[in-house]
């Protein structure tokens, strides 16, 4: 018996692998296949990527700085009462012209001192109206040492009969604060970093690049404390303080 080969065939009688409609499906199939594991492994390696781009740490960057204010205000107020309003209003010219004395002694120049506002009010009581006038004069000076003086010597003004109300304090501003702002952001960030590098060391990573930062508000205190109030006044010496808070990626 002759050994006969065998070969699938399909309904029409042609071998079905030398089908050119079946060459064609498995082609598509196997491109398909390789389409299938390239997207894979890009999908997985950019999900990798995308991990490794998150990782990052959050730290705040302090920055101070003391400073001593340039510019000095003083807003005193003095008033006087009587049942007499012109006798009222002769009490405050006096004081008015005692306070002109008194700063000219120290060596302000005359235009140092403006006066800020006045106002005239009365009450009746057991049939008998009585009178207060109220004036408010400004200093203004960017000498500060000055200004001190004459904070030290505010109670000759009460030895010339000038009685000063409740809040004729003075005050002290800086008002340099962007010729400083660079620097202070500058260093805060600094500290920042090593403060983020101190955290990548303890875990094995290094510090990249960094990916957000925040400046916080600038705040501007007296460095020993504040004060106000009649006989008591802020201090010239401030200290400013900035926080940022800044993303570094990890690696």
């Amino acid at each position: 018996m002759n050994e006969q080969s065998v070969q699938a065939t399909d309904h029409t009688g042609r071998g079905f692998l030398s089908d050119p409609m079946t060459g064609r499906w498995f082609g598509t199939a196997v491109i398909a296949s390789i389409g299938l594991m390239a997207g894979g492994y890009l999908l997985g390696n950019g999900l990798l990527r995308a991990k490794e781009a998150e990782r990052s740490v959050t730290v705040r960057g302090l920055a101070e700085r003391d400073v001593t204010a340039d510019l000095a205000t003083w807003t005193i107020s003095y008033s006087s009462t009587s049942t007499d309003l012109a006798g009222a209003q002769a009490k405050v010219r006096r004081d008015t012209e005692a306070i002109e004395q008194f700063f000219a002694g120290l060596g302000f120049p005359a235009d140092a001192l403006q006066p800020t506002g006045a106002n005239v009010s009365s009450y009746t009581s057991n049939r008998e109206t009585n009178y207060t006038v109220r004036q408010r004069l400004s200093l203004r000076t960017n000498d500060i040492a000055l200004a001190q003086k004459a904070v030290a010597r505010q109670f000759d003004l009460v030895d010339r009969g000038v009685m000063l109300e409740e809040g004729s304090g003075m005050s002290y501003t800086f008002t340099k604060l962007n010729d400083i702002k660079p620097e202070m952001v500058a260093e805060a960030t600094r500290d920042a970093r090593s403060a983020a590098e101190q955290f990548a060391d303890d875990s094995g990573a290094e510090v990249g690049a960094i990916k957000n930062a925040t400046q916080g508000y600038f705040s501007i205190e007296a460095r020993d404390g504040e004060g106000g109030g009649w006989g008591v006044s802020d201090s010239p010496y401030k200290k400013v303080r900035v926080v940022t808070t800044v993303d570094f990626t990890i690696g």
